[in-house]
């Protein structure tokens, strides 16, 4: 009996029904052009409503649409629970609108064998969007890559650096890996700005240490910031060195309101 876990926020999310789903990603490529980068190796990629932050979204997307990776790591804090270490996921696939995506058991196998802290489970794939969200506009640019569904419940330094080491000597030219990521989270359009573009600048200048120590400095907010940091630590032992930022916008972009915004980036991390 294979064990699928079900989608938890289509409908609320994103849209539920196939056709129209399909139909308003590809309408956030309106004039985009050509992609930029051969060889992407990383991206962060927001996981809001797709209203709210699906054109951030879809500048990194858009960037490997029709390229070909065999696997795809997909690095997502947990938002409705807290639980010690990292959880990957131990069932068989993920289900979206627009099919399944199998689990790659035996990348799931590797990461996990002889550590206390990375470990298969349910924990943090039950409710959690961060993953979901990326997933209809993965299948949408490459198609059906098996998956490695990993959620950080603790994003304790050292787990970053042991998510990363662990990553890395596994990383090839068919492999992806994506962080999932919001920034700042309810402050003025004027405050976020500037936190907001801290962690901006700490990405495109690839400043891994500097982007850890303003996040553990409340200098600026990402609540995937552990999952960048290890994207991007374990993109660089594959001799992947070179980061952009995107797109940048916020909620009040969509809602008027820039009282209370959540701020949203996409970047590539690449060769």
């Amino acid at each position: 009996m294979k064990h699928i876990r079900k989608t938890a926020v289509a409908g609320l999310f994103y849209p539920s029904d196939k056709k129209e789903l399909s139909d308003l990603i590809n309408s956030f490529y309106s004039g985009m052009g050509d992609p930029d980068f051969n060889r992407i190796t990383g991206m962060v990629a927001p996981h809001a409503g797709y209203i709210y932050s699906g054109l951030t979204a879809a500048h990194a997307f858009f960037q490997i649409k029709n390229k070909n990776y065999d696997t795809v790591i997909i690095i997502s804090p947990s938002h409705r629970e807290y639980f010690p270490g990292i959880s990957i996921y131990n069932g068989d696939a993920y289900d979206t609108p627009l099919g399944e995506l199998e689990v790659d058991k035996d990348f799931r196998k590797k990461l996990t064998e002889k550590s206390d802290d990375i470990f298969e489970g349910i924990n943090g794939h039950r409710a959690e969007h961060g993953i979901e969200v990326e997933l209809p506009f993965l299948i949408d640019a490459i198609g059906f890559p098996k998956i490695v569904p990993i959620v950080m419940g603790d994003q304790r330094k050292e787990l970053v650096d042991e998510l990363s080491q662990r990553l890395a000597p596994m990383l090839n030219e068919k492999t992806l890996v994506i962080a999932s990521s919001d920034l700042s989270h309810f402050y003025t359009r004027k405050v976020a700005d500037k936190l907001d573009s801290i962690a901006a600048e700490k990405i495109s200048a690839f400043d891994t240490d500097g982007l850890q120590f303003d996040l553990d400095n409340k200098r600026c907010e990402a609540c995937g910031g552990g999952p960048i940091i290890a994207m991007m630590k374990a993109c660089l032992s594959f001799n992947s060195n070179k980061s952009k930022v995107l797109h940048r916008s916020d909620s009040g972009d969509i809602t008027g309101d820039f009282r209370e915004v959540v701020g949203y980036l996409s970047a590539v991390v690449y060769q």
